[in-house]
């Protein structure tokens, strides 16, 4: 079993944060597509291929775009024995300051095709032996985590180990709340914040201690 300590739980939950805020700009954007998601383009692109080939495009491409940024991350990490969480943050954060840079230029639909590739990236921040720790874009395994934990303490259990999975959903919603409320005023123009947010963290944070085995 692997867990974070309390510092890389914040940590981590500033990460789901990004990831929302991301992904609500992409499906404001995209008008009910994620960019992070890949759970909601499967069923997309599933309903697509039943119904009307046309709408599966949009899904694949943006499930293709995921996977390619996870594959890239991987194989720059594997390739490169010095490269490790930190540089991928800083790559993120790179490729969405493109992003808004051509969002600023008026190339929002070349824009828009980083984000996915970016968020496949940033799921491999927290790596250890060689696996994926903790996926910062996706929550249905942390609300079950959440709910298992919560049912254990009902129970008589740990009262408290709930609690770091409610502060990584927490972290996603407010960020989906930030982007939907910020795509009207800036459009994908926000997306300076989540790069910036990104630098910062891979500046002042080690990703590289703090993820450990429980007992």
């Amino acid at each position: 079993m692997i867990r974070l300590s309390t510092r890389f739980r914040v940590i981590a939950a500033s990460m789901a944060f990004v990831a929302g805020f991301v992904d609500a700009l992409g499906f404001v954007h995209l008008g009910g597509f994620f960019v992070s998601f890949m759970s909601g383009n499967s069923t997309r692109l599933g309903v697509g291929l039943a119904d009307r080939l046309p709408d599966a495009l949009i899904p694949l491409g943006l499930i293709i775009l995921f996977v390619g940024g996870v594959v890239l991350s991987t194989m720059f990490r594997h390739r490169f024995d010095w490269m490790h969480s930190n540089h991928v943050a800083f790559g993120v954060a790179a490729l969405l300051a493109a992003a808004a840079l051509l969002a600023l230029l008026d190339f929002d639909r070349v824009a828009i095709l980083l984000t996915p590739i970016a968020m496949g990236a940033m799921n491999t921040c927290f790596v250890r032996d060689g696996e994926v720790s903790v996926g910062v874009t996706y929550m249905t395994g942390t609300l079950v985590k959440f709910g298992q934990r919560l049912g254990t303490a009902l129970a008589g259990g740990d009262r408290w180990a709930w609690t770091p999975y409610l502060l990584l959903w927490l972290g996603l919603m407010t960020g989906a709340i930030c982007g939907a409320l910020s795509y009207p005023i800036v459009g994908l123009q926000g997306l300076w914040l989540p790069a910036l947010a990104l630098f910062v963290l891979g500046t002042v944070v080690d990703f590289r201690n703090g993820v450990e085995k429980a007992a």
